[in-house]
């Protein structure tokens, strides 16, 4: 019997737009790696090649992401570099995005990007007040959600869930005041039916019945 021809094996996919976005990220000095998530494209980036790595995102043709969206941190407190620093950037004029992620601890400053897209100062002062990430050469790195005088972070996992002062306006004292947060509410058991099971009749019905009750009659 003759030798059966071997079988030509299929030949795989070629990549995607979003993979070939991928691996043209990757090749930018300062990127350590990549992934495709949820159908988005997640780069890596070193903390002090930060600056580099945007201005190139910001400049290349083949990138070009004239806008940074939002930055945004995220909190692992059982990691050594707790905080992720999160820019979700995107291209205009190329309809794509892609979300770069650097890491750092409570104490490292992160490179602000300030000098790559303005914008990010509002982005980078949210992420102090909230996480107390630091971000060097920023020159307006003040509180934006929480009063001046407000100690800790309050988006850190290990933050107090009552905070520590809570700021009101003193009517005797004719001024605003900070002081320990007090929460006084006695002990309430809520038993409360849901809708589904609340609303026994809808708007409307009323007329379904009446018909009903007529027929049932007839």
């Amino acid at each position: 019997m003759a030798d059966e021809a071997p079988v030509a094996e299929a030949a795989p996919p070629p990549p995607s737009a979003l993979e070939l976005l991928g691996q043209a990220v990757a090749s930018i000095a300062g990127v350590v790696g990549y992934r495709i998530e949820s159908n988005e494209l997640v780069a890596h980036a070193a903390r002090d090649s930060l600056v580099a790595v945007t201005t190139a995102l910001r400049d290349d043709p083949r990138f070009a992401f004239e806008q940074v969206m939002d930055i945004c941190g995220v909190d692992w407190p059982d990691r050594t570099e707790r905080f992720d620093v999160v820019y979700n950037l995107l291209s205009v004029s190329l309809n794509q995005r892609v979300r770069i992620i650097v890491t750092t601890d409570a104490a490292t400053p992160v490179p602000s990007v300030c000098s790559v897209w303005p914008a990010a100062t509002w982005w980078e002062r949210e992420a102090w007040d909230l996480f107390g990430i630091v971000f060097d050469g920023q020159p307006d790195l003040r509180r934006i959600l929480t009063d001046y005088g407000f100690e800790g972070h309050p988006l850190r996992k290990d933050f107090p869930l009552t905070g520590y002062v809570e700021v009101r306006y003193d009517e005797d004292r004719k001024q605003v005041v900070n002081e320990p947060v007090v929460l006084t509410q006695d002990f309430r058991s809520f038993d409360f039916l849901s809708p589904w099971e609340a609303m026994t009749t809808l708007p409307g019905d009323e007329k379904v019945f009446t018909e009903r009750a007529e027929q049932a009659k007839g």
